[in-house]
This record gives C-alpha cells, structure tokens and sequence, in this order.
C-alpha cells in the first residue's frame, strides 16, 4: 500500500508541474507568409503510464492513451523541463514546454537493441501524409480493412514525417524528430488507431526519438503550414525559384506535361523499300543476322523466323514489317554485328574506324558504325541514314511543339534510346524541352546475369562486398526478388563512372530520374564491413542528387518524392498516384481480366502495353487511392513552390479509362502535371486530348507554380466541390459531381473547373 501511495504522489505531482499555458508566439520574418492558427493549451502527463492529456478552451482531450504502468525513476524537475527514467524498458523521458509546442524526446539508455512505443493514438479521424495526404474518418469502413493489422514504415510511408489526429474540437499535431527506424501500427478491432513504435538498433549511435505536439484548427490548411514553417525554422525548405538561381534550366519544368517516350527502333517501316528488301536480300547477310538474334538477343530466335516469311511472301504485310524492324533494331546495338565475311564491301571512312578498334567506340559511336555497316550491304534498298527513324522519334517531338505544347519533360526508359537516336535528345533539346533518362542504383544482380541495364555495375565485387545484408545475415533482395540491394554508402564510384560514360558520348541530356532514391525504401546495414544506418542510406541517396545536379547540370527528379529529399530534387513521380497494383491480383497477372494493367511489351518497340492500355479501376482502389472524398493537399500545401509531383509513371492520366476526367480535374485543382506515355502510334491517337488538356493545365501553372498553395476549402458536405488557393489572386473551384454548382454566380456545370485570376474567371471542362 506504501508503493502505490508514493507512486500516486509522484503522479499528482508531476501533473501539477507540467500543466502549463503556452504563450503566443510572435511571427518573425522566417514565418512561412500564411500564418496558421497554432491553438494555446494546457496539458498533463501521467508519468505510470506516459498518458498525455491536453486541454483548450475547456475541452481535454488524450494526446497519448495510457500504456501499460512502467517503474519510475529518477525524476527531475527543471522549470519548464521534467524528466524521468523507465528502468525496466531502459528509457529516459524529457519533456519540454516550449512557446507554442510540447517537445517530447525518448532515448534509450541501453547499448544494445531496444524498442519503445509510444504515443497511441485514437481520435475522429486522422490527416495522414500518405502520398499526396489522406483524411480518414477512424470508422471508414474502406480504411479499416485496408488498414487492418497494417505495420508501415515511417520514413518510407508517409511523404512528410508529421501526422495528425482529429479530436471534437480541435486537432493534434505530431511532427516527428526522428523518422528512421520507426513503424506505425494500426489497430481496427474498433475504430482506427495506432501506435508509434521506434527501435533503437545496437548499430546505430543516435539514441533518441520524439515529437513536436501543436495544437491546430481542424483543417488541412493548419496543419501543414504547421509543418511548413517547421522546415523554415529548420532551414530545410528551399523554393523552385531559388533552385532555378543555382539551375535555369528547372524553369522549363513550369507549365511542362511529363511524358514518358518510347521507341527503340534504329531503323523504322518508313526507311525501307520493302519489295526490294524481299528480293535484294543478301543471303550473308540474314544468315548472319539470324545467328545474333538466336544468340545475342533476348527473345531473338522467335525473331530470326521473319527473315525465312520475307523472302516467300508476295506481299511483306505489317506483322512481318514489324518483326524485321525489331530485328534489325536488335542487332544494330551490338558490339558482335560486324562480321569481316559478311561486310566485305564498305567505304573508307567506316574501315578506318573498324581498323581503330571497335572495342575503343562508345554507345553511340558502334551503333552510328552498325547503320554504316547495313547501309553499305543494302545501298538504296534503304534511305539514307540520316533519315532513319525519324518518322518515329524527331518527327514526333516536332509535332508536340508546332501543337503549342511549350514546355515538356521528356523521359526515357533508359539511356540506350539516347544512344540509339542522338538526334531525338538533341531535337528536344534544341525545341527549350527537357529530356532525361530513367536510372538505378537500388538493385544489382549477379555479375553476367543481369535483366536489365540499370542492375548492371562494371564492378563485379560490388555484388559481394556492397550489397545490404539484414539483422539476420541475410542479403536483401533487389527488385521483384532479383538480385540484391545496392548499399548507397558505396555506389558513388560506379554513379560516377557511369553517368561519364553515358553523356561524355555527347548526349545532350539536362534531366535525371533517379529511381526509388525519395521512396524512403531505406534499409540499416548488417555487414560487418560496411556497416549503414538507415539515417546514412539517406544521406548517400542525397549525396548523389545532388552530384547530378552540381557536376552535371541535371534538372533532377525522382520517384517517390519523400521529402527528406526536398532540397534536392524539381520533381517527383508517384506522390500523387503511387504503384498499387502489385496489391491486386487480377491487375498485377491474371491476363483475362478487364483490370490486367498490360505487360512490359510491345511489339513495335514503342510504348508497352503496361503504359498503354486503358482499364477500369475496382472501386476500393479507387477509393483508397484516386476518391477526393478522401484525398487532401497536405504535400502541396508545404510544397507547391518547391517540388512539381505528378503520378507514378504506371498511371498516367489517360491509364484508368472510368477516372480520365476526375484526374484531368484533379491535376489543375492540385496544380499536378499531366503524365502521358509517348510513341508515334499514342501521340496520335490521343494527340487532340493530350494537347487540349496540356494547354489547358499549363496556363494556370505557369502561375501556380510560383505560388504557396495558401488556402484548400471543402465547398459542399459531400466533398465533390472543393477548391484551392495559390497567392492571393489564383484560386480554382473543382466541381466532381455530375450536376451543375453555382460558386457566387459562377455556374460550374457537372465535372468541370472554374479558375479564377484575378478579376478573369474561366471555365474548363475536360474532353470526356
């Protein structure tokens, strides 16, 4: 009885000590121009079970509900910071009253692996930063199922380290100090709630976790420029136009469609004179040609049958066309394609470079020596080489700015197409675009056998003595389960040697996409030689960012989008639709369903099925990942003048056939980039949608996106009328019902948008 006595002492007392009034905070210059409305409040804390209870305006709600009764020691009290010890969990507590926040740091005392959870949360609903940010009611069916048992992973789940939590009257603000090696996990018996859980890992030196608690009103709009004048105070937010001081170039992103372009064909349809391939055709020449493809090339053997079809068919019809072009296009990249029995006629110029040595020429240069090559065995058969492919590359970006389409970001699945067709980067740079190539640094597989490009290091010990081994000893794999992980702490040498090998080519690249490197996939590092916390992957990952764009000029982007990367990077790919049909299994394999979202093929070289098909969407998939009911600006509210998001490139605009105009909505009212995926063949069948749309979303862009988003309203309790601020002059009002809304005398018919600068006032209804 004597124990509990003074347990109940100590509590009594501490929870006179701690209550405290926060004082109001005076604005100074490093405040973010959109003042918030941080709350004053009174609040206690139960030492036993670290209950945390705040209380404004006579209304007490829990920060924190009880955990289970801890042992207490060790208690310190100094004026506006007390302290005490959990012996048993081997925890130390500080809590500091600051002007306008609580500060809460808990470190562990132990010099091996510990864990603590703390807070637990409960509350009306939650406004989470998943992605671009979510609203999520605690009894929403929809998210209890999805959320159930869920465990994610701080750093990699939640686009900005903060989230809040909604009680009767006001909201509660949890800015996270420290995201790595942190979960949270949810519990949906009941309503939704969850728990903060962070390890401390023997491996890692910094020993502490904790929070920042605000009181905010219970908008979107308090609770991120909560966060937002949080970076400024920190000094880590750094706008578009002081990025573009340092990089001109990033303004040729504002107003600028993102588009993947697709096309790997050296030589195309339009190139040839067909009737008298089928009858000129050197017998050398496709013998030797089908030997590459049946040893050389994936998938080739299937290919080399094209040859035998051309020469016994009266007509070449397109299937066949079609498979010579893949062939040539195939072989035409190969080191092994000249052959000094097959090429025994060629000109001076293309045997003096043969005579120099064929292992000494870089991509472009073989591949400009392969056309040579095919040039001098077919002679007129063929147009001249300077004309090849051009009907499916220059041609097409030509296109895309006489249609008015000033700015662009142009991507390439990889840097082999650069090599291909120098003249497309060079074309889209000449026309004020910006082009990049798509790069990895996440995966490497083993030495010899690589699926693709970016897996593949000129390091062969890299596979051994630099890839991530877990708490258990076993290496991680790498993406889809190949290969391993890539430890970032030690690929600087081969990031380095392979982006002087890809542009000292000449390529005139001014753009760079990393992948995953602002996912927040990070992983600690059990390698006893190369030991890595979570906290120095990150920091690797921004190292490299930042190389890109100080050695070489780049324009950088990745995906994800994370904003542990936000100084480093102009856009991101994903924080606003992320990958999600991996969760389902008629998207992800089964092939007679309506929902398969295609393969990673196409049969012309140009865009893949995956891109380019269009399908519905299972409406819990919509709900958790498209509905504005629940999708809220939390990112853009921070980050609209500092990093353009768009979707993940598995879901462009026009990909989910029943949501096109939603998103075409959605893209002006968040100020998102359209995504399309671009081959001759897609451009023209989307050109007069693609080109309206872009047009339409560029000329509010282009002033957006120097704006803060300042304001983001709910217009209608059903939330399909809702709209956003950008300055003081620019707003939009989007209407996703079906029925016609009248916004002050602005009639906004069903599925459309009003944009209003200034005293102009514009209505915009997307092409169905």
């Amino acid at each position: 009885m004597k124990k509990v006595i003074s347990i109940m002492l100590v509590t009594t007392i501490l929870t006179s000590i701690l209550a405290g009034c926060m004082n109001e905070k005076v604005n100074t210059d490093r405040e973010v121009k959109s003042g918030t409305n941080k709350l004053d409040f009174n609040f206690s804390v139960d030492p036993e079970t670290l209950a945390f209870e705040v209380e404004h305006n006579g209304t007490t709600e829990k920060a924190s509900e009880p955990l289970d009764k801890m042992k207490v020691s060790n208690l310190k009290d100094k004026g506006d910071k007390i302290g005490w010890d959990y012996v048993d969990q081997g925890i130390e507590v500080a809590i500091e009253k600051k002007d306008k926040y609580v500060d809460v740091t808990l470190k562990s005392l132990e010099n091996k692996d510990n864990k603590f959870a703390w807070p637990k949360v409960k509350g009306d609903g939650y406004m989470l930063p998943l992605n671009q940010g979510k609203y999520i009611p605690s009894d929403d069916s929809i998210w209890k199922e999805y959320l159930s048992e869920e465990k994610m992973k701080v750093i990699e789940a939640l686009s900005m380290p903060f989230f809040a939590v909604d009680k009767s009257d006001y909201s509660l603000v949890y800015i996270i100090k420290n995201p790595y090696n942190s979960e949270i996990v949810y519990n949906t018996e009941k309503d939704i709630e969850f728990t903060y859980t962070h390890e401390f890992p023997e491996i890692n030196k910094e020993k502490e976790y904790g929070f920042r608690i605000y009181l905010t009103k219970k908008n979107p709009v308090d609770v991120a420029k909560t966060y937002k004048n949080y970076l400024v105070e920190q000094g880590n937010f750094k706008s578009l136009e002081d990025k573009a001081k340092e990089n001109s170039n990033i303004k040729k992103l504002y107003g600028a469609p993102h588009a993947y372009f697709w096309d790997r064909t050296v030589i195309s349809e339009e190139n040839i004179k067909w009737a008298q391939l089928r009858d000129n055709f050197p017998k050398k020449l496709k013998l030797w040609i089908q030997k590459l493809l049946t040893t050389k090339v994936e998938d080739g053997s299937e290919l080399s049958s094209a040859f035998e079809d051309l020469v016994s068919l009266d007509y070449v019809d397109k299937y066949t066309k079609n498979r010579i072009i893949k062939s040539l296009s195939a072989v035409l990249q190969l080191k092994e394609f000249y052959n000094p029995e097959v090429f025994t006629n060629i000109d001076k110029e293309t045997q003096d470079t043969i005579n120099n040595g064929i292992e000494s020429l870089n991509s472009v240069e073989l591949i400009a020596l392969n056309k040579r090559l095919l040039k001098n065995m077919l002679g007129d058969v063929v147009d001249p080489i300077e004309k090849w492919a051009d009907s499916n590359t220059v041609d097409v970006i030509k296109d895309i700015k006489e249609s008015g389409l000033e700015n662009m970001w142009i991507g390439l699945d990889d840097w082999q197409v650069g090599f291909i067709k120098p003249e497309l980067v060079k074309e889209a740079e000449e026309l004020g675009y910006l082009i990049g190539t798509y790069d990895s640094y996440h995966s490497i597989h083993k030495p010899g056998e690589e699926k693709w490009e970016t897996a593949k290091f000129n390091d062969p010990s890299l596979y051994e003595n630099a890839t991530v081994t877990d708490k258990d000893g076993n290496k991680i794999e790498g993406f889809q389960g190949v290969g391993r992980k890539l430890n970032p702490t030690l690929a600087m040498p081969s990031v380095k040697e392979r982006l002087t090998a890809i542009l000292t080519t000449g390529l005139a690249f001014n753009s760079w996409f990393l992948d995953t490197d602002g996912t927040g996939e990070v992983f600690d590092d059990y390698s006893p030689e190369h030991i890595t916390t979570e906290k120095e992957d990150i920091q690797a990952r921004i190292k490299r960012m930042e190389y890109l764009q100080k050695e070489w000029g780049m324009v950088v982007g990745t995906e994800g989008g994370n904003d542990f990367a936000n100084k480093s990077i102009a856009f991101a790919h994903g924080i606003e639709t992320p990958s999600f049909s991996w969760m389902d299994e008629d998207m992800k394999n089964n092939k007679d369903s309506e929902y398969y979202v295609g393969r990673y093929y196409s049969s012309t070289g140009g865009v893949p099925e995956l891109f380019s098909k269009q399908i519905p969407i299972k409406d819990k998939y919509k709900k958790l990942f498209l509905d504005s009911y629940y999708t809220i600006p939390l990112y853009k509210l921070v980050y609209n003048d500092s990093v353009i998001t768009t979707h993940w490139w598995g879901w462009g605009t026009l990909k989910f056939e029943d949501e096109k105009t939603n998103r075409m909505l959605y893209e002006i009212l968040y100020n998102v980039p359209p995504l399309y995926h671009i081959d001759k063949h897609e451009w023209k069948k989307h050109k007069e949608t693609i080109v309206s749309h872009s047009k339409a979303w560029a000329n509010f862009s282009k002033k957006a996106i120097k704006e803060e988003m300042t304001d983001f309203k709910i217009i209608t309790d059903d939330r399909l009328v809702q709209m956003t601020e950008y300055g003081e002059e620019l707003s939009v009002v989007a209407n996703f019902s079906e029925d016609e809304f009248n916004f002050q005398g602005s009639k906004i018919p069903g599925k459309s948008l009003l944009i209003i600068d200034g005293d102009n006032k514009t209505i915009y209804s997307p092409a169905k």
